[in-house]
């Protein structure tokens, strides 16, 4: 190779991140301007949400992951590391939404209806780069439906394929959120029928993790998901009962 050639490596998870934002906003916004939300005002709403939101999906994963970065600060933000939990980018951009839809005068519930599509796209894609990548990987089992595939370390072995199922269920969750949406018809049903069952999920999937038997983080992850997954149940209930 010529040495003024350069070779760009870009990870799998970078790539299909970066893809399922895309992808995710571009049909968030189609479904919003098909439903009768400013598929501009909504568009805008998402994109600057994006940053804060992978922000504190970082800062999550750095909180429950304290005794990697304590002693090296610098790696909290090096783009190198992996690591981004879920719920942390949700609750931030959660709270930052609540003044800026306010200011562009979108609807709570009828914005987030149409955000979860994004959310729920962006993970099945990027899930599907933890897979090739190893990150969020499974921990080593036999059995039958244990897959051969690479860890964190990079080591392959037979796994419980928990990327997989999360991609799985996140796919199912968009055909069944639209559902109950279109059966109980009040805005944020669908963004909160999805958080609690997306929550349950990951209630169920954080034993099979390898990364969480060896933080020995198998305990608060669950307690997040519970929580979020028990607030969103109790508002979803509340505005339903309300309206009968």
């Amino acid at each position: 190779m010529p040495k003024d050639e350069r070779t760009i490596r870009i990870s799998h998870y970078r790539a299909m991140l970066y893809i399922g934002i895309v992808t995710g906003i571009l049909l968030a916004t189609r479904w919003a301007g098909l439903h009768g939300l400013s598929a501009s005002k909504v568009n805008a709403a998402l994109l600057i949400l994006v940053l804060p939101a992978l922000a504190g999906a970082r800062l999550l994963f750095v909180a429950t992951h304290w005794e990697r970065f304590r002693r090296h600060p610098q790696r909290i933000w090096r783009r190198t590391d992996g690591g981004a939990a879920l719920f942390g980018g949700l609750v931030l951009a959660v709270a930052l939404s609540v003044p800026l839809l306010r200011a562009i005068g979108i609807a709570f519930g009828a914005f987030w209806d149409a955000a979860i599509i994004a959310m729920l796209v962006g993970m099945i894609l990027t899930r599907v780069g933890c897979l090739l990548t190893g990150c969020c990987a499974g921990r080593p089992v036999e059995g039958r439906f244990a897959l051969l595939l690479p860890g964190e370390d990079g080591r392959w072995r037979r796994r419980f394929p928990t990327q997989a199922l999360e991609a799985t269920g996140s796919a199912l969750l968009l055909p069944a959120s639209a559902w109950v949406a279109d059966s109980l018809q009040f805005e944020g049903a669908r963004f909160l029928f999805a958080l609690a069952a997306y929550g349950v999920g990951r209630w169920c999937l954080e034993p099979m993790r390898e990364t969480v038997h060896r933080d020995d983080h198998l305990g608060l992850n669950r307690a997040i998901s519970s929580a979020l997954a028990g607030i969103a149940a109790a508002v979803f209930l509340i505005v339903w009962l309300s309206r009968r």
